[in-house]
Formats: C-alpha cells, structure tokens, sequence
C-alpha cells in the first residue's frame, strides 16, 4: 500500500518524480532538462533549509552530480529520497534499489524452456558464436575500449524508457495521431510506411544503424569512421555557393582541448542560427578528408546537454524507412516518444513456460530501435523474430484449420477416365512427377470433403500446363465446370493456345479465337472451352458469359474478368489460379465463390520454393512439386559478361537477330519506385533504339504502362513485331517466345537468384540454341561477395530447385520473395534464412494448436490477441 503524503512542499514533489526517474533511467542525469545540478541551483535556499544539519550536507549540497559516477549518483538520490520521504510521510519508506543493469545478451541467447526444450531456438541468425558480457559491462561497445578516465564525464547518456504502464493507461492500439506533432498531414504521410497506431510505430523497425557509439575527441577523429564528437562552437557562418549563390551552406569550426574540425551543412543555412558560438554541441556522422583535413558533412548536431543528442548521438542510431515528406530526425523523435511514453503499454505475447531465457518483449522493442551494442540487437531481433513466425505459424494452422472446418467439397468421381485417355493421346510422355501430381490431385477431388487447397510448383518449363489440364478435364468429365484465372491477359491467351495444341489430334466442333468445342473419347457431347480477358469483343463476351451462366461453358481461361460481377460459374467444382503469388487472397476467394458450392483449388506456382519455405508460406496448403523437366528440355547457357565485353554482347545479340531471333533485355531493378524503374527502361530503350541497334525493331515494356498496353506490347513481341524488347521486371512472368534465344540482364548483380532464374526461363522454349547474358552494372572488384556467388550459381545450376536453396542460403534481412505475395504481412524482424527458428516455430506451433486449438486459454490470451492482429493485417493486405 502507498504511503499517505503530508505537506509535501513543490520543489520536494518534483524532485520524488525527478529521483524516481533517475533511478529508472540508471541515474543517467537525464531525468530534467540541465541535469540535477542545475534543479539544485534553482531550489539552493529551500533545500539548504530541508536539509538542516545532515550530517552529509556536502555531499548533497556542493557536489557536482554531474560529476559523480553513476554509483555515487544512486547513494545522493537515495539520501536525498530518504530525507524527503521520511519527513512527509506518515511511514519513511526503504531507500529506492538502484535498477539492476541490463541482462547480458548472452542471457537471451539460446535458453531453453522447461516445457518446450528441444523447440525453442534462440541464437541469432548468423549462427556465429555470442561472447558472453559481463552485466557490468553490457552497455559497452563490442570492440571498443572504454572511454579515457578523463573524459568520462563526454560521454553522452544514453536514455533509457521507464517500462511501467504508461501513464493514463494509453493503449497503444490508439491513433498515431495522439503523439504529439502529428498532425492529419503527418499521418498520411506515417500510413505510407503502414503506420496507422502507436503500436504500429512501435514495431517499424529501423532497416539499420548508424553506429556513433564511438564518442571521441577531435584529434581521434578517424576519417570513414562513423562516430560522436562533443566539442565546443568557435563560430559559424552561412557562405554562399552554386550559381550565384543560390545555394546557402552552413559552416562551423568546432574544437575541443586536443583541436578543431570543421562541419558543413549543404544547403541547410538555418543551422547557423543553432550553432551559438560558445555553446557545446554534440556532432555524430562518418568525417571525410577535404583538402588534407578531416570534415563532418552533414553531420547530426545538438546541444550536448539536450534530448535531441541522446535520441541522435553518441550511440547506435536507427535509420528508418521514409516517405515523401518524413525527414529521418522527424521520425525518430516520433519513435522515441512512443517509446518513452507508450511502450509500457506493449503487453507481454508469450506464457511463461515461453518466455523463460528470452529478452521481455518490451526490453526487445527498445532494443530494437536503440540497441545497447550489437550483440545486444542481436538478442532483441532473435526475440522479435521468434515472436513474428510463431504468430505466422498459428495463424497459418488457424487458416487451415477454418478451410477444412464442416467445409463439404464437390466429389469430382468421372464415370470414365477421360484424363487418362486424353493423355495417352499425347505425342510425348510425361515425367514421373507430373503423373505423380497428377494422381494427387486426383484424389484430392475425389475425396470431396475438404476441397482441395493445393499448390502445384514446378519451375518454367516442367510441364504444369498439363497437369491443370488433366485436372480440368476430369471436372468436366464429372460433369461440372473449371475455370483457371492467369495474372495477364497474355498468359491467359498462352494457356488457352497450349490447351487448344495439347488437343489437336481430337475432332472439333468449333475452332475460334476465344472459343473451342472438341470431342472427348468417352464423353457423350463435346467439351466447351472459352477465353475471357478484357480485350474480348463486347458481343463475344456477353456469349461467353451466357454460356458460362447456363453451364454450357465448361472450361473457362481468363484474367481478373472473370472475377468482376456478371460473370457466373454455377457449376464450378476447381479453380486454378496461375502464378499465384501476383493474386491477394481476397482475388483467389471471389474466383472461387463465382460457384455455388466450395470448389477445389489449385494454385500453381513456377517459382521453386525450398520446403521449409513453402512449409511456412503455404502452411494451409497441400503442396505438389514437379521436380524434373521432361526430355529435351534445352539448358540456356548463362554467362557472367564482364563491364568490358559489353560490346561483344551488344555484337552477339545483333548477330542473333539478323538470324531472325529475338531478344530481352531486362533493366537493372533500381529500388521500390515503379516510376523510377519505368524512366530507367525508358532511358535505356531511348540509347539502345538510338545509338546501339538503331537498324533494328526495339520494344519497350515497363510496370507502369496500362494493362491493355501491356498486354499489346507482349502480344506483338510474341508474333515477331520486335526484335528486341527492352523491360524491367514486369516480363519475369507471363509470355512464351519460342524464337526469342538472348537474355540480356543488365545489372544482374541487383536481382535474387530466383528472379534471376524466372527471367532465363523465358527463353530457350524453342528448337534454337538459347543464352542468357548477365551484366554487372559496376566493376568485378566493387561487386559484394553474395552478389559474385549469385551470379557464379546461375552459371553453373540450371535446377531451380537447387537455386531456391542456394538463395536462402545467401539472402540477408528480409523475405525470400515477399510475403504480401503470398497474402500474408511481411515480416518486419524474421528472415527466411532462420531455418531452425522456422522448423521450431512451425512445430512448436502445431503442439499450441493440438492442446488449445482456439488460444482461448487464459495463458494465450496475448498470444490470441497477436495472431488476431496479424490476421487482420494478412486481410488488409489482400484486399
């Protein structure tokens, strides 16, 4: 029980308030603005008086508190609490406990947990070895000496939250906008970046940090090394620069007692107006050599005793996704206050048979953001981490389980086995995993109850077409419908065409551009097959929709059309859906509710995805892979071509084309802007049309051009109108060319090797000799290792499945592919490379699930909460 207060004069309740955040901030000389020194010079009289005859009165009224360390700071503020408390109070309260220090990271770092031992992996991803840290020291800089004895008292605090629930129990599912300094325009801006609450800014993560730890004097200063300078302003001055000096920069010299350093800011005047001569600033930046003297450029500055140099110097610094219009300091002072007023409302995911040896989840947010030291971050990601995929992997066992629960599927049983008749007709034979695939599917259908979800991956060229086909068939056998829905109209066309050359050799009662009747041996009438994508011709289009209405239509192959409202698949019993990851959940859904029942899906994939991947992407789908290409199938030679040889490229392209061959040429994927691409596809259209094949026919295609341009571009590529066509990404799917033979990359060291090996699998699909080119846009010397080892890969492996393990192997932060591709969030702090954490997490997850199916337990009630969020997020995003 809280003890009854009594007559507390003012400056005595504020210094409670100031002593208790003191402590909680390990007595950091932060907790009011100028330090305690300065609150004691402004009540000397009043606590002179209070303090009367103790018997230290020099100690606490003469002292420097600045001065002391951190252990002398405790023992004054827990005299001066004692002497406060015990005349105001009616019981004297115990003296306050100095605040433990940190727990080593090595304390987080592979712990096991009573109930779950053999599940829970903890070490950080890299799987190196974590070197214990005394918790004396676990503040420290890894790899850094500590600071000279002389010039401790430089060294910057480094403030830490107060991790009680914050005050006025905010929740931090509240607006973001209840922070102060965002207003409507600020948080439009913030839900660019996904930021709609507190807790979403919580969990925006920086992409990295600067390191300015390191806190030395002016004569230290190490060019191309990031660190924190505190010196004192000389002067500072606005010059002039640029054409007639439209430009103004702010210049300072600044120095300490070991020398002077110069700091200029690019066309920023008004910090000249900050830098008050005599005033001491803290300075944080990575300094450059100019004309022999080291310089800060750009440099981030504040007064040494303020906020701003705690929050933006003097440590490990985050650097945070922006938006148009979101400054880097802006955001992270919005981060800092939400971490300092809103993070105790963060409550705790995991049961405590969980969370034993793992960094509390509050500890691992600020962490996050304001790392102690690299190994410490390390701690914090590999809790935020363990976090992310076991709330995927419960929400992926939550997904699965809603699709099968008291789910009745349509039982697709065809009185004759017209697929297996259909493929005996065939002029070639199919590898085992097709026919393995093929009876999987089967089954699936057969059974009923559930439908099926299934994912059939196989890379370009394994032979899925036939598959789906096969599946296709036997639904119309039995009587029902069956629609497979593609991302481009072109694709949509391409199976259409292959499906029309697959049946060839059957007689055919109709034979147009987006409609087919043809005869099946051992069906009684024929099966009907149409087209519909956007470019169908109004009157063909209202047939094809009467007939898909009225059940005449069997087969159904189409874009997004078929999805918008007028178009009704009553009888439909399986939709596919073709190079699924280009469609949200929400677009798969409604192709699937264009039927009466719950029809079986087929989702098909042709970039390989290493199992323990697809076991967390596709956790609520039964998985069929093709792993094998069938006879004949041609290797494309890939060759790494250096900076130089780019003319015996260009030499070798142009022979192939006046041989009347066709080329790609694929632009560099320059970041996440699709203008940005665009213009660079566009740029390089210009110079290769103009400069470099001006005698031949040159196409462009980029992401940002309309759909229905798209497509015509694609189209006319396809029928021989280009011999070149110059694109960016948009081409890694969707179009077959079986006489274009050059794969030109240019900046291959930019893309995964997934990617990488989707754009080689455009060519090489026709009888000729085909080859992909891959050009570095820099020098060999400047390419980074994992960059090197992709490109050495495609050069050497032509089995995708290969790759897609060698690229997880190499990929750093981040997804393999993207989640939202799959519809789910991405993930902010775990990496597909996290094999065990995915192994565990996944299993770990399906026991949670067998012992409390709905998390309705108390223990998981946080958990619950968790996994409802993601969800919600998952459906957002989809939508």
């Amino acid at each position: 029980m809280t003890p009854q207060r009594v007559n507390a004069p003012q400056w005595a309740e504020a210094l409670r308030k100031v002593l208790a955040l003191e402590a909680q901030r390990g007595y950091n000389n932060r907790a009011v603005q100028g330090g305690l020194d300065k609150f004691r010079e402004r009540w000397q009289a009043e606590m002179t008086a209070y303090a009367g005859e103790t018997l230290d009165t020099a100690f606490l009224l003469r002292q420097s508190y600045a001065e002391m360390p951190p252990e002398q700071r405790a023992a004054w503020a827990a005299q001066w609490m004692q002497l406060v408390e015990s005349r105001e109070i009616d019981t004297p309260p115990s003296p306050p406990v100095n605040p433990a220090p940190p727990a080593p990271p090595s304390a987080y770092l592979g712990a096991a947990t009573s109930d779950y031992p053999e599940l829970v992996e903890g070490r950080p991803a890299s799987g190196s070895p974590v070197t214990p840290v005394h918790p004396s020291t676990s503040s420290g800089r890894a790899g850094v000496a500590p600071p000279h004895p002389e010039r401790t008292s430089r060294t910057l605090p480094k403030p830490r939250p107060a991790f009680g629930i914050p005050p006025g129990g905010q929740s931090v599912d509240e607006p973001v906008d209840r922070l102060k300094g965002v207003d409507a325009k600020t948080a439009q801006r913030l839900e660019r970046l996904d930021v709609a609450t507190v807790r979403d800014l919580l969990y925006l993560f920086p992409r990295r940090h600067d390191d300015y730890s390191n806190d030395v004097s002016v004569s230290e200063v190490v060019p191309g090394q990031e660190c924190t300078v505190v010196a004192t302003v000389w002067e500072s001055r606005v010059i002039a620069q640029g054409v007639k000096g439209r430009r103004k920069d702010t210049e300072a010299v600044l120095g300490d007692d070991t020398g002077n350093i110069r700091a200029i800011w690019f066309g920023q005047q008004y910090i000249a107006r900050t830098l008050r001569a005599g005033s001491k600033v803290a300075i944080s930046g990575k300094p450059e050599v100019f004309r022999g003297q080291p310089v800060f450029n750009s440099p981030a500055a504040y007064p040494a005793d303020s906020e701003g140099a705690a929050i933006h110097t003097g440590r490990m610094v985050p650097v945070y996704p922006l938006t148009e219009g979101l400054r880097m300091p802006a955001l992270r002072n919005l981060t800092w206050q939400a971490i300092q007023n809103w993070l105790g409302g963060v409550e705790e995911t995991l049961p405590d048979r969980l969370r034993e040896g793992r960094m509390p989840l509050r500890e691992a947010v600020f962490q996050a953001h304001y790392p102690d030291n690299e190994e410490v971050w390390q701690a914090a990601r590999s809790r935020l981490a363990f976090d992310e995929l076991l709330t995927l992997q419960l929400a992926m066992q939550s997904r699965r389980r809603d699709s099968q629960a008291e789910v009745v599927g349509v039982t697709v049983n065809p009185p004759v086995d017209v697929a297996g008749r259909f493929l005996d007709s065939l002029p070639f034979e199919l590898t085992g995993a097709q026919s393995r695939c093929i009876a999987e599917i089967a089954d699936n259908m057969a059974r009923g109850a559930p439908p099926m979800n299934r994912l059939l991956q196989g890379e370009v060229g394994s032979g899925k077409t036939v598959v789906a086909l096969a599946a296709l068939l036997s639904t119309t056998a039995a009587g029902f419908q069956g629609a497979l829905m593609a991302p481009t109209e072109v694709l949509a066309e391409q199976h259409f065409r292959s499906t029309s050359r697959l049946l060839d050799g059957l007689p055919r009662q109709m034979d147009g551009d987006n409609l087919l009747s043809v005869s099946l041996d051992g069906m009684e009438r024929p099966v009907t097959i149409g087209l519909l994508t956007g470019s169908v011709r109004a009157r063909e289009k209202r047939l094809l929709t009467a007939m898909a209405a009225d059940g005449t239509l069997d087969l159904v192959f189409g874009t997004q059309a078929l999805i918008q409202e007028g178009v009704s698949l009553p009888n439909l019993a399986l939709a596919i859906a073709d190079e699924q990851h280009r469609f949200g959940v929400m677009q798969r859904s409604a192709l699937r509710r264009r039927g009466g029942e719950n029809p079986h899906t087929l989702i098909m994939s042709a970039t390989p995805i290493p199992r323990t991947l697809s076991l967390t992407l596709y956790g609520d789908l039964d998985i069929s892979t093709i792993d094998e290409l069938p006879a004949g199938r041609q290797k494309v030679g890939t060759r790494w071509v250096a900076p130089e040889q780019r003319e015996a490229a260009y030499g070798f392209l142009r022979k192939q084309a006046q041989e009347g061959r066709q080329a790609f040429v694929v632009c560099p994927l320059i970041d996440e802007s699709a203008s940005i691409e665009a213009r660079a596809a566009t740029e390089e259209y210009e110079r290769l049309s103009g400069q470099v094949f001006p005698d031949l026919r040159v196409g462009l295609l980029h992401g940002r051009m309309p759909s229905r341009d798209k497509d015509a571009v694609l189209r006319q590529f396809s029928d021989g109108g280009f011999d070149i066509l110059v694109t960016t990404a948009v081409v890694e799917v969707g179009i077959d060319v079986p006489n274009a033979t050059i794969m030109l990359i240019e900046g291959a060291e930019r893309f995964g090797l997934a990617q990488l090996h989707q754009f080689r699998g455009r060519v090489g699909r026709g009888e000729h000799k085909s080859y992909c080119l891959l050009l570095p846009s820099e020098k060999e010397a400047e390419i980074g290792v994992a960059a090197k080892e992709r490109l050495s890969a495609l050069e050497r492996t032509h089995d995708g499945f290969e790759l897609a393990e060698i690229d997880l192997e190499l990929r750093g932060p981040g997804d393999f592919f993207g989640t939202r591709q799959s519809g789910l969030p991405a993930l902010r702090m775990a990496r597909f490379s996290d094999r065990g954490l995915l192994e565990s997490t996944r299993e770990l997850a399906s026991r949670i699930a067998a012992e409390d199916p709905e998390l309705s337990a108390p223990r998981h009630a946080a958990l619950a909460a968790q996994v409802a969020r993601f969800a919600s997020r998952a459906n957002a995003d989809a939508s």
